[in-house]
């Protein structure tokens, strides 16, 4: 069988995303010294945050205002993450996210020095738990947002600090949690999205209802298991049916465009799968 080449769309759509939430940060900073690039947004990190939009949720319930530094845009790109989720699962982490996708990038580097034994650090028995980590940090963050009216999160958040480091307005506690997570990316893949990252364990709850959903064809799969070593999450696609795991972030990368040598065996579809002898999976 011939070696597949691997699509480079995911790369290229995280690129692009990645650079223009750099630009719109930089001129940010250029707007508030007068030097604004013309025809370039100058919004604030914080008006191009959905997750912004999810901790001012209590806030705008029982107020109708938003937390200090929240914009009106960060709700609408939280309904719209929603939206993507509801039908294709945690999109946003997966294409879009410029902190997941600099996380994938050290990644690369770790998996040269490390080979096999990269990202398969941390043992099994201890990892499963340390996955719902994220969703304890959700919950104290939207409680202590809730209660203070101010943005908690901002002085641990190291996607704030990527892309403000220079400005002096980042906490030292936010920088030194985004250092932490890169060098942590040369041993485990995108481990601020598996173990910390709020935002993420909201958008992985969609996972258990999505309409769209990851699925595997028992009768045409060879065990090869390229997908389970293809996922980023450590997911067992192999084992599984449908991929309703919390930690899904829906990239696509253990399926027949991406890892999988057999077409059509692990697929992104609202109906069953169907084998080669005509029968539904």
């Amino acid at each position: 069988m011939a070696k597949k080449k691997k699509s480079n769309i995911r790369l290229f759509i995280q690129i692009f995303f990645f650079v223009l939430v750099a630009l719109i940060a930089v001129n940010h900073s250029l707007e508030e010294a007068g030097r604004a690039l013309p025809l370039l947004s100058s919004a604030s990190l914080h008006a191009l945050c959905p997750f912004g939009g999810v901790v001012s949720i209590y806030q705008q319930v029982t107020t109708g205002t938003f937390v200090k530094k929240i914009h009106e845009s960060a709700f609408i790109l939280m309904y719209l993450a929603f939206l993507l989720a509801i039908f294709f699962g945690p999109v946003f982490c997966g294409w879009v996210c410029p902190l997941g996708a600099i996380q994938e990038w050290f990644s690369k580097l770790g998996k040269r020095i490390f080979k096999k034994r990269f990202n398969h650090f941390i043992p099994y028995r201890f990892d499963k738990y340390l996955r719902f980590l994220r969703y304890i940090v959700l919950a104290r963050v939207l409680y202590l947002t809730a209660v203070t009216g101010i943005l908690i999160f901002i002085k641990m958040d190291p996607y704030y600090a990527l892309f403000n480091f220079w400005t002096g307005e980042v906490a030292v506690s936010a920088l030194i949690i985004l250092i932490l997570v890169l060098v942590a990316s040369l041993f485990v893949e995108r481990p601020f999205c598996k173990y910390i990252c709020p935002y993420g364990a909201v958008l992985g709850i969609f996972n258990l209802f999505r309409i769209f959903k990851i699925k595997r064809n028992a009768a045409t799969c060879t065990d090869c298991k390229l997908c389970d070593r293809s996922c980023p999450m450590n997911i067992q696609v192999s084992t599984s049916r449908a991929i309703l795991n919390h930690q899904c972030i829906s990239c696509l990368e253990c399926t027949s465009d991406y890892a999988c040598p057999v077409a059509d065996t692990v697929e992104l579809t609202t109906g069953k799968l169907v084998s080669t002898a005509g029968e539904e999976e």
